[in-house]
């Protein structure tokens, strides 16, 4: 069985961190010159060999009992095919509380409140924040269609590690940082040698869980995430996909106040992530302070799990 075999290997990855990406000149680099190192088994999960379907059933079976939903029989007959294709082709890391690796799982299945609810089934995330050389710090509005928290402003790029060898390395949170690299290009139209992935730097894992405003059919959605903090500084080019970013905005700390402010207040409709709040209110301003100053790295802290739940 596969989860067995995840033990047995004894396999250690990496928690969701924020990325922060700290350089301050206009260099480009070469993508291939960051092309990760090799891989070895005691690094990484057992290679993937298997089909989607034979490994997205062992892997529920293990972890969560059976019953796991598929493209062709779940709820979500109104789910833009977009986003219905990345909920059922990609699979989560699935972790427990301290960010030990137990299986993997659709994204589909992670985001169920009763298996959230009732297997406290966790997945590794990860959130960019991305400064320009002025230090505004790029937001984005998630697009009508996202499945979860649609049309929400939240920090530049939210999204998962994916269960493949490249975004399950530990070591420096690479895998991490390959994944924020591949969702600033398909989200944000930026480019692999605008946001070289060296130039992130993780600062913290976070652990929380946050229901969604929406439902597939019956089943509640939610998001229960632990979260690589990815901070970098870079100016970049921006290419927005509409099917996933409704609009986006550099902000400084003032107009972020403002936005903060509105979304408090119910105005104009605006609403912010859960997840973006509560690293505004834990975290966000000392490190800015960091940012400005060229001390971001003063303020790593990957050791500590911070529970905000």
């Amino acid at each position: 069985m596969a989860f067995s075999c995840l033990f047995n290997r004894g396999v250690s990855i990496i928690s969701p961190s924020l990325l922060l990406i700290s350089r301050r000149s206009n260099s480009s680099f070469s993508y291939s010159h960051f092309t990760p190192r090799s891989i070895s088994s005691s690094t990484i999960l057992p290679k993937l060999s298997a089909s989607a379907a034979s490994r997205r059933s062992e892997s529920t079976t293990a972890v969560m009992g059976g019953g796991a939903a598929t493209a062709a029989d779940a709820p979500d007959a109104g789910m833009d095919a977009v986003q219905r294709r990345l909920m059922f082709d990609d699979e989560c890391i699935l972790v427990d509380e301290n960010d030990r690796v137990v299986g993997h799982d659709t994204k589909y299945n992670c985001h169920l409140m009763e298996n959230i609810e009732s297997k406290n089934l966790l997945h590794r995330a990860f959130s960019v924040f991305l400064f320009n050389t002025k230090y505004e710090l790029l937001l984005q509005q998630r697009s009508a269609t996202k499945v979860t928290f649609p049309l929400v402003w939240t920090n530049t790029c939210c999204s998962h590690p994916l269960y493949r060898e490249s975004e399950l390395i530990e070591e420096n949170s690479l895998g991490a940082r390959n994944a924020a690299q591949r969702k600033l290009l398909d989200e944000l139209g930026i480019p692999a040698e605008d946001v070289p992935v060296d130039q992130f730097t993780p600062l913290g894992r976070m652990l929380y869980k946050a229901p969604s405003d929406g439902k597939w059919g019956e089943h509640e959605r939610k998001d229960s995430d632990f979260d690589y903090l990815l901070f970098i500084v870079r100016d970049v080019n921006v290419n927005p996909n509409p099917d996933e970013v409704a609009d986006i905005k550099y902000v400084n700390r003032e107009e972020l106040k403002e936005l903060l402010r509105k979304a408090d207040a119910g105005e104009e409709g605006l609403k912010l992530s859960p997840w973006f709040r509560l690293v505004v209110d834990n975290f966000l301003y000392k490190w800015w302070d960091h940012v400005e100053k060229g001390t971001i790295n003063d303020a790593v802290d990957m050791k500590t799990i911070h529970k905000l739940l």
